[in-house]
């Protein structure tokens, strides 16, 4: 289904072509001065030049061939040359009844859809979720659910963190607790436990014990690279251990994780790959892309029009030990192998940029990835408190994102039951979804690049651009509903109507941008434009409502085509929050 926006462009290029002007100065656009017009188009202008004629001239001429146009209810040609559009009521409603109709809305779905890998998450093991983890996740859930409602299909992989010294530091501290655990006896041959020897809690409390003390013994770090060695090379209480270590974290991290209402189709690791890398290597070594420098193995990637210093992209350490960038590379390299995928989207903080540029180029220059296949790193901004300064607990440490939704569950929690009597575990549950579009949409909101203050008082307002504010606009529409329907009204099969005042055809127009939009936020993997799209559409339904009596309207026509209108807002506003990863409840 076309574009609203291109209907009215290719509308306005026949009047341009028929007016003896090259068409393609047609291009229509959102007006400036929505007070003055709906949409304009600056052709006549840039015409001027080419056609020596003055550019009022040109849109005067324009202008008169619109006056019988299907899609024009008005073409104003305003000095210096500006041409100033209304579109007729008649031709917004044929559009959102075909909208209506349409799957999607109409949305166009690909003829070859892509194959998607978003990697995103990046957890470590044995280490609880902290606000640092907030983005990556929110942000990729969302960008993983474009791309499907877009129609494409899309794997997303968590990339655990599960496989480097820490695994040997947690080891090592517990061979020191509880050296006589059967996993430390190289003679023992019989079955392992079931059950881990620790909880999640004391996971988490013996990685950073292990990694203390690692700092300040060389000994002991020694004891841990040792360990490390040794799971790495297969023996068995070691892998035993490992595999508890995993078990336990990956639970807790999924729960963590559903509280986020965000999901992962992988829960691959480093560690999936660590029999790949030295075949990875050797195929690097004999087809001449790695080479020894200073005792480590690395890939040239500079190129002759870099106009910054782009360093090496270093495989093995000196001696002989992989990084991070051998595994993502043979994380790569397994992908593509397994996943053929037309794109990779990684989401990191956006310090790791540079990284990412090695690591891409890397991919290329030795041929892991075919030459059409699309890398892209997405590099978000900081999360931050209302100082400027990275997200803290009051007492100044790193806060626990199980400890950031809690707070904010709370807070939603009191305003919802503030001067109002609501069944505890009703408010409880709406609470809970009432905050997770708080935390979700003033994440999405902002541009995934930039830094953002993270503000509970005003994420969780009910008014202004916040996620309560767009869930109370839905609420208030199923409410709405249900009056009507307790009123005997129905609510299936109603048919648009062409709007009676201006907040109802703007509300309208608003609607008909949906594809676009969508469409936008794909292409440019933008979540925060699906925000914006959603917070006009929310202040023009409210707008709408409260300069319309809907519920007590007796005129039967109009009643039924604004039920319709309803809904459609309603479905667009809830397929828009899905795709952003947070739903509304019933009633608030």
């Amino acid at each position: 289904m076309k574009k609203f926006l291109d209907l009215i462009s290719e509308e306005m290029k026949n009047a341009f072509e028929a007016s003896g002007y090259d068409r393609e100065l047609g291009k229509v656009t959102l007006s400036n001065r929505p007070d003055l017009c709906e949409y304009q188009c600056n052709g006549a202008m840039a015409g001027a030049k080419l056609y020596k004629k003055a550019p009022i001239m040109i849109a005067g001429d324009v202008a008169e061939k619109c006056k019988d146009s299907n899609v024009f209810l008005s073409v104003e040609a305003v000095p210096p040359g500006f041409l100033n559009i209304k579109v007729k009521e008649s031709f917004v409603t044929d559009y959102l009844t075909q909208m209506s109709n349409a799957t999607k809305f109409g949305l166009d779905m690909p003829e070859k859809p892509n194959r998607i890998i978003v990697d995103y998450g990046g957890p470590n093991v044995a280490k609880p979720l902290h606000v640092g983890h907030l983005r990556s996740g929110v942000i990729g859930e969302s960008i993983k659910r474009i791309a499907r409602y877009a129609g494409h299909e899309v794997i997303g992989d968590i990339h655990l963190g599960d496989w480097g010294l820490q695994m040997g530091l947690i080891i090592t501290e517990l061979k020191e607790r509880q050296p006589d655990l059967v996993y430390f006896d190289d003679d023992y041959q019989g079955e392992y436990p079931k059950e881990a020897p620790f909880t999640i809690s004391e996971l988490e409390e013996i990685y950073p014990t292990a990694s203390s003390k690692s700092k300040e013994d060389a000994a002991y770090k020694e004891r841990a690279m040792e360990a490390t060695f040794k799971l790495q090379s297969g023996v068995r209480g070691y892998r035993a251990l490992w595999n508890h270590i995993i078990d336990v974290s990956v639970t807790d991290l999924k729960r963590n994780y559903q509280n986020l209402n965000v999901d992962f189709d992988l829960w691959k690791g480093e560690s999936d790959v660590h029999d790949v890398i030295p075949g990875m290597v050797e195929y690097m070594k004999k087809e001449g892309y790695a080479y020894i420098s200073d005792g480590a193995l690395v890939v040239d990637v500079k190129e002759e029009t870099d106009t910054k210093e782009i360093p090496p992209c270093m495989i093995l350490k000196s001696d002989g030990a992989s990084l991070y960038n051998t595994t993502d590379l043979a994380t790569i390299m397994e992908r593509m192998r397994e996943y053929h995928p037309d794109r990779l989207i990684y989401l990191t903080d956006k310090r790791q940029e540079l990284y990412f540029e090695q690591v891409f180029r890397c991919a290329r220059k030795t041929k892991l990835v075919e030459p059409e296949t699309e890398l892209l790193h997405i590099g978000f901004g900081t999360m931050n408190g209302k100082d400027g300064k990275p997200f803290k607990t009051r007492e100044g440490g790193v806060m626990r994102l199980e400890s950031l939704i809690e707070e904010i569950n709370d807070e939603m929690y009191r305003k919802i039951t503030d001067n109002r009597q609501v069944e505890e575990e009703e408010a409880r549950q709406t609470a809970k979804v009432v905050a997770l579009a708080a935390i979700k949409y003033g994440d999405l909101s902002n541009q995934a690049s930039k830094d953002y203050i993270f503000d509970i008082d005003k994420f969780t307002s009910f008014e202004g651009d916040t996620g309560p504010y767009i869930l109370y606009t839905i609420v208030r529409i199923k409410s709405i509903l249900n009056k009507i329907k307790e009123q005997g009204g129905t609510i299936e099969g109603n048919v648009l109507k062409e709007a009676c005042s201006d907040s109802e055809k703007a509300l309208m127009l608003e609607i008909a941008g949906f594809n676009a939009m969508m469409e936008s936020a794909y292409m440019e993997t933008a979540p925060h434009k699906i925000c914006a799209y959603i917070y006009e559409l929310a202040n023009a339904f409210n707008r709408f409502y409260h300069e319309t009596k809907i519920v007590a309207q007796e005129d039967a026509g109009k009643k039924s085509g604004w039920v319709a209108l309803l809904l459609l807002t309603r479905d667009i506003l809830e397929t828009c929050i899905d795709v952003l990863g947070f739903t509304a409840p019933e009633r608030m």
